[in-house]
């Protein structure tokens, strides 16, 4: 088993934290504060490769593997977790479902160009009366002929304001549960199709997040993804892979709050010495390390199974599970470590404390990953 980098991995690495560090890091603090989608930085992260990073070259991918687009990823997060979340959700909610489930026309229309970001895509499941509980939505879809007629709200929609395409699941027969649920290729523009208000959010305030409704919205039937009553099946399996990105989202931000803990620490002095010197910060920043390291074997773990073809839904269960709350527990002692200065906005270090919150609740909360991994190990 061997635990290095590839040559190709390394590179990607390196282009990524370049990237990162020169494209990104100049104001994002006043992007998280103003609230501003990082529209350049997106068209030169799609330059890059990145918003297709798995996808096939068939389709205009990069062609990779989820190793490659883990290490990309906590790259990008490490500086911007807003910019990242709008590049996980383009690869693993968007790409990653319509290049396994889609046909060969919504590959050509869709999938080719998503993968190169010339358009963005944003994954709609969440209802206001089903997070959790995503079978009970409400979403209708009737078939009409040759379109469907959809109706209803959806919410809790990454990119949902800044993309081009919208994958949505709605119910296409009713009274059967989860069975009845299907999933559709949505575009801006389709006549009764509108967007909500950005959310006034705690965290990742780069990305946008929004309700979309549905009023008789017209969606030719060549834009069902698979079959009728697929949908369900579909969603949760595309979900598992998705938590290895924002599991490695996580983990760029613990790593960018143990980066300047340690950094700060050298430079700041008190009773005569630097901080670093005290072994209260020293066990901190250990204990950081510990979980950081240990974060990212468990990824990239599931990673390497996913690229494996291997059963890897429990494993990237575990490493969501686990990279989010070393993601909220560096990020706690990083403002710690800082004092009253973590407490300010102006060092940009309480900004960690905000956007690791999330990963331990989008795509499948803690307490729901802890049921899926206790299912398994208890079968």
């Amino acid at each position: 088993m061997k635990f290095n980098l590839s040559q190709e991995h390394e590179l990607i690495k390196k282009n990524a934290r370049d990237f990162a560090e020169n494209e990104l890091l100049p104001g994002v603090i006043e992007r998280d504060e103003k609230k501003i989608w990082p529209k350049d930085a997106i068209k030169k992260m799609s330059e890059m490769g990145f918003m297709g990073i798995m996808v096939d070259s068939k389709w205009g991918g990069s062609g990779m593997d989820p190793i490659a687009y883990t290490i990309a990823m906590e790259e990008i997060s490490r500086v911007d977790a807003s910019a990242a979340v709008v590049m996980s959700v383009n690869n693993s909610l968007v790409c990653s479902l319509l290049e396994k489930y889609g046909n060969d026309y919504q590959k050509e229309k869709y999938l080719s160009r998503l993968s190169k970001g010339e358009i963005i895509g944003a994954f709609s499941l969440s209802e206001p009366q089903s997070g959790s509980d995503a079978s009970n939505m409400k979403t209708y879809a009737e078939k009409k002929g040759n379109y469907y007629l959809m109706n209803g709200i959806k919410n809790w929609v990454t990119s949902g304001i800044n993309s081009d395409v919208v994958l949505v699941f709605a119910i296409t027969e009713k009274n059967i549960g989860h069975k009845g649920i299907s999933c559709f290729i949505v575009e801006k523009g389709y006549e009764g199709f509108e967007v909500g208000k950005p959310e006034d959010k705690l965290g990742i305030r780069g990305s946008d997040t929004c309700e979309l409704y549905f009023d008789n919205v017209k969606i030719p039937k060549e834009n069902l993804i698979d079959a009728e009553g697929s949908g369900f099946k579909i969603a949760l399996d595309t979900l598992d892979g998705g938590r290895i990105g924002i599991a490695s989202q996580a983990l760029g931000i613990a790593q960018a709050a143990l980066d300047a803990s340690i950094k700060y620490s050298k430079e700041r002095e008190q009773f005569g010495k630097p901080i670093s010197s005290f072994q209260g910060i020293q066990f901190k920043i250990t204990d950081m390390s510990i979980g950081i390291e240990t974060a990212r074997l468990l990824i990239h773990k599931a990673a390497w199974l996913k690229g494996q073809k291997l059963k890897y839904n429990i494993v990237a269960s575990m490493a969501k599970v686990y990279a989010s709350e070393v993601a909220m527990q560096c990020a706690i002692e990083c403002v710690q470590i800082y004092g009253g200065y973590g407490f300010i906005k102006e060092t940009g270090v309480e900004r960690f404390m905000r956007d690791a919150k999330i990963t331990q609740i989008y795509e499948g909360t803690s307490e729901i990953q802890r049921m899926v991994i206790a299912r398994d190990i208890l079968k």
